[in-house]
């Protein structure tokens, strides 16, 4: 390597290195994210602020508080339990989750021990500063909206895109609002709400306010086709949420970071994002609910860095098809039933590599429903896991 190329490579490295671990002059929303936690996802009983309407919040409360004790009781506290049993020990704790729009709980619910976690999906994570300005009649129409789009969520343990898009747009952005509402199911408590951009080298570099205000009369755009436009800044594409666990001070810190962002491969290749991914070293993945995008041969980049970085996965049938996993040293243990996709437009020359894959084990039972169900309704999941040596 030359000398000059050397010291390009050097500086590069340091520039990222000092971007990533810069926090001091990034614009810290934690007084909005608190205020999403109490209003919101009702994660707290702290006075509320000048302005809110109480009866409009308490009857909110009450509904979202019986949903997620319901929610508890279905899902967490199962499968988390379920997950505990079948976890190797000394999992890496970098988490990369994708096409996981909204779903911090299910990343917490598989791997309670994660402290930095990445979720991509197209949507945004929205401005987090509207909620404190609305009136008695908007506060009330948005809280409503936000209860309608959450129930998937909090019903089938993923959300249907079409909900979610209901959300692009408005007072209480559905990323934000899903992700907070995670945190108070799972018993945790927000410490601080950053936004980032990333840099060539993939080194997340943190907002100043000048930054936000900059970027203040900017629209962020829709990434894909069928997806819509936001009335959203651009400067709040990228959200970091830290958090720990509530009432605890001494609990460890957890990062998650939500990035918008297109996977398809003339997106990813390349691209800032895909350096920031292979920056997180060696990982534990998860994906389900979707669209059977890593089925498609357009999506093989995010595939391919699945397989080179992972240590274990989670889907359901829209992860990794048996090929792929096999001719990487992968193994794949199934539980439940698959008998076909549940989409139309999945390939059905993929599916039927996965009817035989379940039909090539014993059946393993699976006490709820994670991501899709199959063609005939039936609850399935899969661990894709490196080979264990004879």
């Amino acid at each position: 390597m030359g000398m000059r190329r050397f010291g390009v490579i050097c500086v590069l490295l340091a520039i990222a290195s000092t971007a990533h671990a810069d926090t001091s002059q990034a614009k810290d929303f934690i007084d909005d994210a608190k205020l999403f936690y109490r209003v919101v996802a009702c994660g707290s009983n702290d006075p509320l602020p000048a302005g809110f309407d109480q009866k409009i919040v308490d009857a909110h409360c009450k509904e979202m508080l019986e949903r997620e004790e319901t929610f508890r009781t279905k899902y967490t506290t199962p499968a988390g339990a379920f997950f505990a049993t079948l976890r190797p020990a000394n999992l890496p704790t970098t988490v990369v989750y994708p096409f996981g729009g909204g779903d911090l709980v299910g990343a917490l619910v598989v791997y309670p021990d994660a402290r930095e976690i990445t979720t991509l999906s197209l949507e945004h994570p929205g401005d987090p500063t509207r909620l404190a300005g609305l009136d008695k009649k908007h506060l009330k129409s948005s809280l409503a909206l936000f209860r309608d789009v959450v129930k998937g969520l909090l019903v089938n343990n993923d959300s249907a895109t079409e909900n979610m898009l209901k959300l692009e747009k408005g007072p209480i952005p559905g990323q934000l609002g899903f992700f907070i509402t995670g945190l108070a199911v799972m018993g945790y408590e927000p410490v601080s709400l950053k936004y980032f951009t990333i840099d060539p080298t993939g080194a997340v570099v943190y907002l100043t306010e000048a930054d936000i205000a900059a970027k203040a009369d900017t629209k962020a755009k829709k990434i894909k086709g069928k997806w819509v436009d936001t009335d959203y800044s651009q400067a709040f594409d990228n959200m970091e949420l830290t958090f720990r666990k509530k009432g605890d001070p001494t609990a460890p810190l957890i990062v998650h970071r939500h990035i918008a962002a297109n996977l398809a491969d003339d997106k990813l290749k390349d691209s800032p994002l895909a350096a920031y991914l292979e920056s997180r070293g060696k990982i534990v993945a998860m994906t389900k609910a979707a669209s059977y995008l890593l089925w498609f041969s357009g999506f093989g980049v995010i595939r391919d860095y699945l397989l080179d970085h992972m240590q274990w996965m989670v889907s359901d049938s829209t992860g990794i098809p048996p090929r792929y996993a096999k001719k990487k040293g992968f193994t794949q243990t199934t539980y439940g039933t698959f008998e076909g996709a549940y989409l139309d437009d999945a390939s059905a020359d993929v599916a039927e590599t996965f009817v035989d894959l379940w039909k090539s084990q014993k059946h393993r039972k699976l006490p709820f429903r994670f991501g899709y169900p199959d063609s005939a309704g039936n609850v399935h999941m899969m661990i894709t896991a490196p080979k264990e040596p004879k």
